[in-house]
C-alpha cells in the first residue's frame, strides 16, 4: 500500500480563488478584507511566514499590511499599536507574529487584540467558544487539517482519532474539532505510556509534537490517515556531503507512506492550509463587519 498524498498547496490555491471572489464582492460594497501582521525583531523564520502571508493576501485580493518593530521594542509600544489597530475599521484581522523579543510580555500583547479581530483564534474567549462548540474563529492550523480531511472525504464520525501534542495552538483545539465532528479522540503527549500502542489504534493520526521523523511506520495502523503538522529544520550532514539544512515533519514520510492510506507532506501539506484558514477567518470577520 502506498498512501494517497493530501496536497495542501493545491487545496490552498483552490480556496484562495474562492476567497478572491468573495473578497472582490465585499470590496465592491466598500469592505475590502484587511489583515495586519505585527512583527518585532529579526527572526528569519518569522519573516518567511510574514512574506508567505502577504503573498497569499495578494492572491486573494485582500488588503495586507505588516508593521515592523525593532528587537528592543517595549510591551507598552506594542500595546499602543494593537489599540490603534483595534480601532481601525479597515483592519478586520490582527496577527501578532510569534515569537516576540524576550523582554515583551507576549501573552499580554496577544490578549489585547479585539476578539472580533482575533483571526488566529488564540484568545481565551475564542478558545472558550470552541470548547462549547460555537467557535467564532477556530485556530488556523487545526481548521486547515479539518478542511483537508473534508476535501478527501475521509470519514471522521465514529472513527478513532489520536492527536500527538497538547499545545493550545494545535493539539487541544485539534482534538476539540475532531470531537465535534463525531470522532472518538485520544490526546497523547510526552508523558503518555506506550505511545505506539495508542497510535496504532488511530484511524486518523495527527502528529504535532515538534520532533523530526518521530512517527515511524510501526506506529501507524494500516490504512490510517496521517496528518503531519510538524516543521523541523534538520542540519546538513558533513559525512555524507549534505551541507544544506532541510525541512522535515514529525512523521517519517518515506516509511509511513507505505503503511498509511493518506498522508500529508512536509513542506506542502498543512503549512499552506494554515495560511488559507487565516484568510478564511479574516474574510469571515470582514463579512460580519459589513453587516453591522
Amino acid at each position: 500500500m502506498t498512501a494517497k498524498l493530501i496536497d495542501g498547496t493545491a487545496l490552498a490555491q483552490r480556496l484562495r480563488a474562492q476567497f478572491r471572489t468573495r473578497a472582490e464582492a465585499l470590496a465592491a460594497r466598500g469592505h475590502r478584507p484587511g489583515l495586519t501582521v505585527v512583527i518585532a525583531g529579526d527572526n528569519p523564520a518569522s519573516r518567511v511566514y510574514v512574506r508567505n502571508k502577504i503573498k497569499a493576501c495578494a492572491e486573494a485580493a485582500f488588503d495586507s499590511r505588516h508593521i515592523e518593530f525593532p528587537g528592543d521594542v517595549s510591551t507598552a509600544t506594542l500595546l499602543e499599536e494593537i489599540a490603534r489597530l483595534n480601532a481601525d475599521p479597515a483592519v478586520h484581522g490582527i496577527l501578532v507574529q510569534l515569537p516576540l523579543p524576550p523582554q515583551v510580555d507576549s501573552a499580554l500583547v496577544t490578549a489585547a487584540i479585539a476578539p472580533h479581530k482575533d483571526v488566529d483564534g488564540f484568545l481565551p474567549v475564542n478558545l472558550g467558544a470552541l470548547l462549547i462548540g460555537h467557535p467564532e474563529f477556530a485556530p488556523c492550523t487545526p481548521a486547515g487539517v479539518m478542511e483537508m480531511l473534508r476535501s478527501e472525504n475521509i470519514p471522521i464520525e465514529g472513527r478513532h482519532a489520536v492527536v500527538i501534542g497538547r499545545s493550545n495552538i494545535v493539539g487541544k483545539p485539534m482534538a476539540l474539532l475532531l470531537l465535534q465532528a463525531g470522532a472518538t479522540v485520544t490526546i497523547c503527549h510526552s508523558k503518555t505510556v506506550d505511545l505506539p500502542a495508542q497510535t496504532r489504534q488511530a484511524d486518523i493520526l495527527v502528529a504535532a509534537i515538534g520532533r523530526a521523523n518521530f512517527v515511524r511506520a510501526e506506529m501507524v495502523k494500516p490504512g490510517a490517515c496521517v496528518i503531519d503538522v510538524g516543521i523541523n529544520r534538520i542540519a546538513g550532514n558533513e559525512q555524507t556531503g549534505e551541507k544544506a539544512s532541510k525541512l522535515a515533519g514529525d512523521v517519517d514520510f518515506a516509511g509511513v507512506r507505505e503503511v498509511a492510506g493518506w498522508i500529508t507532506p512536509v513542506p506542502g501539506g498543512v503549512g499552506p492550509m494554515t495560511i488559507a484558514m487565516l484568510l478564511a477567518n479574516t474574510l469571515k470577520a470582514t463579512e460580519k463587519a459589513s453587516t453591522q
